[in-house]
């Protein structure tokens, strides 16, 4: 890697994430920064990676050579990497040069990734041969992408490798890196960073605005609150992951996984990753755990150098939770941290306060206990309410105990969707000071005397009845203590105010029901367990399927819309 160009040190007052890296740099220069496969052996990997020392000088050359190709500060750029070294340094380079970069999930299909391109209106692409491809394919939809470079071989089309752009930004002038040092130090925390697409799994995917200072509050956050410490190790399932532990100076790991598809991880490639380096910490989906989980368990695999596994996206299972700390280091702990792409982190639970305390009350229906918020995290519940809300003066908040809306307000809050007005004004409420704003999480629940809050199911996904609301978290906890039901989703069946509350279930692997009898039998055993509770005595309509629809991101989130329009042809 080129190694010429370095940043300087980071004034106090920069939130560019970016000056954290060269901090990083400066302090442990030839610790490694990046690890990624190359080759697989039989059991055995083997890897190539980059220094920290080399990742800031490697991003510093590419933000020269970016600027020099005409790439201005501003710009926003698609970036389209697959998850390793090249990934993270581009995403620093892009930091540095003050681009807005567009992050988008390939994994949630291809013409709604268009779709999700074609609203950010990139300036160009940073993309791999395949994109580039798509891109000039499409033409006529990024009629202003006119900046491209191709990350490997570029064929018929124009514009720079990355190689050519390293090889420009390593003989940028004195003058030119003089100017870069000044501007990457003197970022405003309101500057523009990235726009990160939300997975669209309850609704149209949109362009979450992130901000300088978003990015650098997440990683004094998240380091702060889970005490991660320089010189660990981390095994990141999430490519942006990678970015905050290069921040931290942490080493990512990265994994031979496809990051779209993390419910068909090869739990073999990820337990090769951890053990391979002895990685303290992992960063995942609840769908991965689950895979790699029984994996560890059914073939009595021990993982003693994790001490810290993570998983976001959806409430993780209590099977989960045990296996995985069953696995790891005996002093080791699961975090289930709880947010939003427009508000990340917001809260955080563990598996041993899970299983110790919370989960007898979920399973009963009390909803999921997300934990306790973040230090920078101010929280409220308020009246559910379909329309928007412009100002606090106009919302009513709720007293403790009372199930309504969540709502979060901090510095790791962003403030608006890209070029999408009508989302931006049903998502946030501008606080009665016209300064701040609060994001509606789309979340119901409730808050405890501790202040923590208790998940009860997305709200345009709950079921409104002639007898009022009912909340998908809380009945399908009901459904899912049927020992041959792995999971559960409550949909209503026709308009809202005069729904049908129906159940579909999932049989765990090996369980479908395969004759008439075995399902009015399985049927039979779910409406008596629906009795058990007061708030799904009203539901009788079960319907089995073999697997539910998740979202394509994390691929746990039920996508309880698509299923209420099966249900309502199986009742036809």
């Amino acid at each position: 890697m080129n190694s010429s160009i370095t940043f300087p040190e980071s004034h106090p007052s920069t939130v560019n994430v970016a000056a954290r890296l060269s901090e990083m740099a400066r302090a442990m220069p030839q610790a490694l920064a990046v690890v990624e496969p190359v080759a697989r052996s039989g059991d055995r990997w083997s890897y190539r990676s980059i220094t920290f020392d080399e990742l800031d000088a490697d991003s510093g050359a590419i933000a020269a050579g970016l600027l020099d190709f005409g790439i201005e500060p501003g710009m926003r750029m698609a970036l389209l990497v697959a998850p390793g070294i090249d990934f993270v340094s581009l995403a620093f380079a892009l930091l540095k040069a003050r681009v807005v970069q567009i992050l988008i999930d390939p994994g949630m299909g291809p013409r709604r990734m268009l779709k999700c391109l074609s609203d950010a209106d990139p300036h160009g692409f940073i993309a791999i041969s395949r994109g580039q491809v798509i891109r000039s394919m499409m033409r006529r939809c990024f009629r202003r992408a006119q900046l491209n470079v191709t990350v490997g071989r570029r064929w018929f089309w124009g514009g720079p490798t990355l190689e050519q752009v390293r090889r420009r930004g390593a003989c940028a002038s004195a003058a030119q890196l003089a100017d870069l040092k000044f501007q990457f130090l003197n970022v405003s925390a309101e500057t523009p960073a990235a726009i990160a697409f939300t997975s669209g799994s309850t609704g149209p995917a949109k362009g979450v605005l992130y901000r300088h200072g978003n990015f650098d509050r997440q990683v004094t956050e998240i380091r702060d609150y889970y005490g991660i410490q320089r010189g660990e190790v981390d095994v990141p399932c999430f490519p942006l992951f990678g970015l905050f532990n290069a921040a931290m100076g942490v080493t990512s790991v990265v994994p031979a996984m496809n990051p779209s598809r993390p419910a068909m991880v090869d739990p073999r490639n990820i337990i090769a990753a951890i053990n391979d380096w002895q990685a303290t910490q992992v960063f995942g989906s609840p769908a991965i755990w689950n895979v790699v989980g029984r994996y560890c368990e059914r073939h009595n695999i021990r993982l003693p150098s994790l001490r810290r596994v993570l998983s976001a996206g959806a409430p993780v299972p209590a099977h989960v939770l045990r296996r995985m700390k069953a696995c790891i280091h005996p002093n080791g702990e699961m975090h289930t941290p709880y947010g939003a792409t427009e508000a990340l982190p917001v809260a955080s639970n563990c598996g041993a306060v899970v299983l110790g305390e919370t989960l007898a009350q979920t399973e009963q229906g009390a909803g999921v206990c997300v934990g306790r918020r973040f230090g920078g995290i101010q929280w409220r519940v308020i009246r559910i309410s379909d329309d928007p809300i412009s100002t606090t003066a106009e919302l009513i908040e709720l007293p403790r105990g009372e199930v309504g809306e969540l709502i979060v307000r901090g510095p790791v809050v962003t403030t608006e969707y890209y070029a999408n007005s009508s989302a931006t004004a049903a998502a946030k409420i501008q606080d009665i000071d016209g300064r701040r704003f609060w994001h509606r999480m789309g979340d119901v629940g409730r808050l405890d005397e501790q202040d923590r809050f208790w998940f009860w199911g997305r709200m345009s996904q709950r079921v409104t009845t002639v007898s009022g609301h009912m909340f998908t978290i809380p009945c399908e906890a009901i459904f899912n203590q049927h020992p041959r039901i792995y999971r559960s989703a409550l949909v209503g069946i026709g308009s809202r105010g005069q729904q049908i509350p129906a159940i579909v279930v999932e049989p765990l692997p090996g369980a479908m029901p395969s004759t008439r009898m075995e399902i009015k039998q399985l049927i039979g055993e779910l409406r008596e367990l629906a009795v058990t509770a007061a708030h799904t005595t009203m539901i009788e309509r079960i319907f089995i399927r073999k697997s539910l629809p998740v979202d394509v991101r994390h691929n746990v989130k039920i996508n309880r819309e698509q299923l209420a329009v099966w249900a309502a042809k199986q009742r036809a």
